[in-house]
C-alpha cells in the first residue's frame, strides 16, 4: 500500500464477548480462563476457520472477526451459539459461559492487520445489545441473508448508537437450544407481558462501602425511590418485594426486564467515605440495554433520613421527564393505525414543548386523542393549554372566544382526571389565565404536589401562579425548585419567569439578561419579547425596544394582548406602560 493511501473493503464483521465476564472472573478466575481456552480450542476457533473467518484481535473476554461472506458470518454465529447452549445445558446458572454476538456488513479500513470504521463500531454496538446466548444483526445483514438462511429474525426497532451519526435498524436471531434440557431451558421464566403504562423496576442498590452496616441505608434509599416513583400516576412501579429477590445477584437488565415485565430498570450504588456518602443511579431501557439517564448525589450522613428523602425526590423528578421523552419517541415510531389516545397525547406534548412550538399540529393530535377517549384528562388539559398559548401568541381570530374555549377544556380535564398531577398543573395555569381565582387554582397545584412532590411541572405551575398573584419572591423559589428537579427541561419558561418577576419589581437591568436568554432558548415563545421590549423602554433604550417589537411582529400581529393575568394593578401598569412606550417609538 502506497504511503498516505487508505485500504478499504466491504466485509462482514462479527463482534463477540462473554456475558458477565467480570462476575465469572471474580468468582473463579483460573477456572474461567481455563474454560474460555477450552471453548476457543474446541469450538469457536474451529467454527470461525470452517466458515472462512479471520480473527482480527482478541481481548480478555471478546473477539473481533472479519468474514468475506455475510452468510458465512451468520451461519458461524448461529452454530457457535447452538453449540454453547448444549455445553451449558448441565452447568449451573452461575457457571455458564454465554456469548453475545453482533454482526454488521459495512465498509472497513485495514491498517497493520487491524480493522476500523463505522462498520466495526456498529458491530460492537450490536453485540452490546444482544442477550446472553443471542445474536443481533443490522438490517443490511438481515436483508442479505433472509432468503438464503432459514432463521427467524425479530425486529427490535431503530437504535441510536453512541458516536454513530445515523440510527440503525436492529434484528435479533434467538439462540436455538438443543439437547436433553433444551425444552426445559426454554420454558423457564417466560417474559411477562408489558403493562399498558410505562413500567419500571428499581433494583437493590449495591453497597460499595465494604461496610455491611451500610446495607440498611442502601435498602432504605431504594424504598424511598420506589415510594417517590409510585406517586407518578402514569407510571407502573414494581413493588419492593419483587425487586429485592435480585439482591446480591449479578444483574442482566434485559433478563430482569423480561422476568418482571417492565420496560425500564433503575439501578445504582451507594459508597461511603468518612461522614460523606455518594449515591449513583442510572436508568436503563430493559429492552435494548440503552442508558437513558444517569446522575450522582453527594451528601452528609448527619441526617440520613433527610438525605434519603432529598435523593428520592431528585431521582423521581429527573426520571419523569426522561421517561416522557422515551415514551414520546416510542409513540412516534408506532404505526399511525395503532395509536392510542395516550400515544397521541405524547406526540402532541412533544410538539407543544418543542422550540418551534407547533400548537396547531398539536391540537390536531389532541382532537384525535379526545375523540378516541373523551375522558383522557392529560389530553384535555393540554388542549386547554394549547388554546391558552394560542391566545398568548396571538394565533387566534377571536381572543376572548379562545380564552373561553381553553377554560372549558381545563374544566373537562379536572372532571376526568382530578388526581393526575400534570392535569392539575396544566388546568390550573389555563383557568388562572382565563380569570379564575388564583387561590383556588393554587389549591389544585398544591394537590398535585401532595400526590407527586417531585413533579417539576407542578412546581413550575406554582411559580407561575405566584408570579401572577404578585408574590415574586415565592415565584422565584418555586421555579428554582422546578429547575432542581428538571434542570434541562423548559429553561426558556423559567428564564421568562425570572425576568418577569424582576420587571414587575422595576429591576429592569436584572430582568434584561434573563429575558434575552429566554428568547435564545425558545425563540418562538412570544411573551419574553413583550417583557424585554417593556424593560428596554423603561431603561430609555428605545432603539432596542423598537427592534424587539419588530422581531415580535415577525411572530404575531398581537404585540399588546387584550389582557394579562397579573392580579396586581401596579404590576400590570409597569408592564403595559413600558410596552406602550416601545410601540410608540416603533410606529
Amino acid at each position: 500500500m502506497s504511503e498516505g493511501r487508505v485500504e478499504r473493503r466491504l466485509a462482514a464483521i462479527m463482534a463477540a464477548d462473554v456475558a458477565g465476564y467480570s462476575r465469572l472472573m471474580g468468582a473463579e478466575e483460573e477456572g474461567t480462563l481455563a474454560a474460555l481456552r477450552s471453548i476457543r480450542r474446541e469450538l469457536s476457533d474451529p467454527k470461525i476457520a470452517e466458515h472462512r473467518g479471520r480473527i482480527v484481535k482478541t481481548t480478555g473476554d471478546g473477539l473481533l472477526i472479519e468474514f468475506a461472506s455475510v452468510v458465512d458470518a451468520v451461519r458461524c454465529a448461529v452454530e457457535v451459539q447452538q453449540a454453547m447452549a448444549e455445553r451449558n445445558a448441565d452447568a449451573s446458572a452461575n457457571k455458564r459461559v454465554e456469548f453475545r454476538i453482533g454482526i454488521n456488513l459495512g465498509d472497513i479500513i485495514i491498517e497493520d492487520g487491524d480493522i476500523f470504521g463505522d462498520g466495526v463500531n456498529i458491530a460492537a454496538r450490536l453485540e452490546a445489545l444482544a442477550e446472553p446466548g443471542g445474536i443481533c444483526v443490522s438490517r443490511v445483514v438481515r436483508d442479505q441473508v433472509r432468503d438464503k438462511l432459514d432463521f427467524d429474525f425479530e425486529d427490535i426497532g431503530e437504535q441510536q448508537f453512541k458516536n454513530i451519526a445515523r440510527s440503525v435498524r436492529v434484528y435479533s436471531i434467538g439462540p436455538r437450544a438443543s439437547g436433553p434440557h433444551a425444552a426445559e431451558t426454554q420454558a423457564v421464566q417466560p417474559a411477562l407481558a408489558l403493562p399498558e403504562k410505562p413500567s419500571i423496576a428499581v433494583l437493590p442498590f449495591q453497597n460499595m462501602s465494604g461496610d455491611p452496616e451500610q446495607e440498611y441505608f442502601a435498602d432504605g434509599m431504594v424504598e424511598e425511590i420506589i415510594t417517590a416513583l409510585s406517586r407518578i400516576p402514569w407510571l407502573f412501579v414494581i413493588a419492593r418485594n419483587s425487586t429485592f429477590i435480585y439482591k446480591g445477584q449479578p444483574i442482566d437488565v434485559k433478563r430482569v426486564g423480561g422476568e418482571l415485565g417492565v420496560r425500564y430498570v433503575l439501578e445504582g450504588s451507594v459508597r461511603r467515605g468518612g461522614g460523606r456518602i455518594r449515591i449513583t443511579a442510572q436508568l436503563i431501557d430493559a429492552g435494548t440495554g440503552a442508558h437513558l439517564w444517569a446522575d450522582r448525589f453527594d451528601g452528609s450522613l448527619e441526617d440520613v433520613f433527610d438525605l434519603q428523602d432529598q435523593v428520592a425526590t431528585s431521582v423521581a423528578g429527573a426520571i419523569e421527564p426522561t421517561l416522557q421523552v422515551a415514551e414520546t419517541v416510542r409513540a412516534a415510531n408506532r404505526p399511525t393505525n395503532d395509536l392510542t389516545a395516550h400515544d397521541l397525547y405524547l406526540r402532541a406534548n412533544a410538539l407543544v414543548f418543542s422550540r418551534s412550538r407547533q400548537i396547531r399540529e398539536a391540537m390536531d393530535l389532541l382532537d384525535q386523542a379526545i375523540a378516541r377517549d373523551p375522558h383522557h384528562g392529560p389530553a384535555l388539559a393540554l388542549a386547554g393549554l394549547c388554546s391558552f398559548l394560542s391566545c398568548l401568541d396571538g394565533k387566534t381570530d377571536d381572543w376572548h372566544a379562545e380564552v373561553r374555549k381553553s377554560a372549558e377544556f381545563a374544566r373537562r380535564a379536572l372532571r376526568a382526571a382530578e388526581n393526575d398531577p400534570t392535569t392539575l398543573a396544566n388546568a390550573a395555569i389555563t383557568l388562572a389565565y382565563s380569570g379564575e381565582d388564583i387561590d383556588a387554582m393554587m389549591a389544585f397545584v398544591d394537590r398535585a404536589l401532595v400526590i407527586t412532590p417531585s413533579s417539576a411541572r407542578a412546581w413550575h405551575a406554582k411559580a407561575l401562579l405566584s408570579l401572577w398573584a404578585g408574590q415574586t419572591v415565592l415565584a422565584n423559589e418555586h421555579e428554582e425548585a422546578s429547575l432542581r428537579l428538571s434542570p434541562r427541561v423548559r429553561t426558556g419558561w423559567a428564564l421568562h419567569l425570572f425576568g418577569a418577576a424582576h420587571l414587575i419589581e422595576r429591576r429592569f437591568d436584572e430582568a434584561v439578561p434573563h429575558l434575552r436568554l429566554a428568547i435564545e432558548e425558545e425563540p418562538g415563545f412570544t411573551e419574553p419579547y413583550r417583557l424585554l421590549a417593556s424593560c428596554y423602554a423603561h431603561l430609555g433604550r428605545l432603539d432596542d425596544a423598537r427592534a424587539i417589537v419588530e422581531r415580535l411582529r415577525g411572530f404575531t400581529p398581537l404585540v399588546v394582548p387584550p389582557n394579562i393575568p397579573y392580579r396586581n394593578d401596579a404590576h400590570r401598569e409597569v408592564f403595559f406602560a413600558g410596552l406602550r412606550l416601545a410601540i410608540g417609538e416603533a410606529t
